[in-house]
């Protein structure tokens, strides 16, 4: 019995595996995203953008920024600086909305977005070592702040091409969780993701 007892401690991991928190940091924030831009997209109407609340202070927000921390236990800066800023930017979209706070479509709210384009230009440039679905969702993401900045101060239609190039970019954050869920588990497929290192 004792032979027994030891062939199975020997045969068990020391430390268990912990799962990989990027798959649900991409998943909150494609949803998340999606439902907005699909607002800037013109694609409901405006009056109904408080949909997104729920969305940003939970899935984009919470799950996300639990994401960043899981990230940060993993050792894996470049997550845990990614999930935690952008968990943050939906926390601040849902307070934006519940305090009724100067919001999308001003200029106050145009250079919050300015703040988050560097950050993003600056995680794009972090992200160039890794693999070209994130490359290709940051920069997509660029782009849509990007639009939405010259939305907001000038009031054309940026904020509606903002609109589809986030719907665009939460297209591919949820392709490239896919991928990384299916990486992680005894999937019949996987799907590329174009490793850079």
């Amino acid at each position: 019995m004792a032979q027994f007892a030891a062939e199975r401690e020997q045969a068990e991991p020391a430390v268990a595996a912990h799962a990989n928190p990027a798959p649900l940091g991409l998943f909150g924030f494609a949803l998340t995203t999606f439902v907005l831009s699909a607002a800037n997209a013109n694609l409901f109407p405006a009056t109904d953008a408080g949909i997104v609340i729920g969305l940003a202070l939970f899935y984009g927000g919470l799950a996300q920024l639990l994401a960043g921390m899981w990230e940060f236990k993993a050792g894996n800066t470049f997550g845990a600086t990614a999930f935690s800023t952008y968990g943050a930017f939906w926390l601040a979209v849902a307070a934006t909305l519940i305090f009724k706070l100067p919001g999308p479509g001003t200029a106050a709210f145009g250079y919050f977005l300015i703040g988050f384009t560097v950050a993003t230009g600056l995680l794009l440039l972090g992200a160039l070592r890794t693999n070209i679905a994130l490359v290709i969702v940051l920069a997509l993401l660029f782009l849509t702040y990007l639009a939405l900045v010259i939305g907001d101060f000038t009031g054309t239609t940026f904020t509606v091409i903002g609109g589809w190039l986030g719907i665009v970019t939460a297209i591919a954050a949820w392709y490239t969780g896919l991928a990384g869920i299916l990486s992680s588990s005894k999937s019949a497929f996987t799907l590329p993701v174009g490793p850079l290192s």
